[in-house]
């Protein structure tokens, strides 16, 4: 099984940005990635083509289990 964990801003023109990370740490805690979802902002980090990231909108972990059934 895969996870991510999934970052979603508001851009300047008010659309919505996700920044994902793979296989985050286990014990990662909710504070820690809001104070990097703060750093992310405060320092321009990325640049979107609506324009710079705003706003915080929310962060989820996002679980995905993929079944091989056939290979050739």
């Amino acid at each position: 099984m895969t996870v991510d964990l999934q970052m979603r801003f508001r851009n300047e023109e008010g659309r919505m940005s996700t920044i994902s990370v793979n296989n985050p740490a286990e014990d990662i805690a909710s504070s820690e990635v809001e104070e990097v979802m703060d750093q992310i902002l405060d320092h321009n980090v990325f640049f979107t083509s609506g324009g710079l990231l705003v706003e915080k909108v929310d962060a989820r972990l996002v679980s995905r289990s993929v079944e091989q059934m056939y290979e050739a």
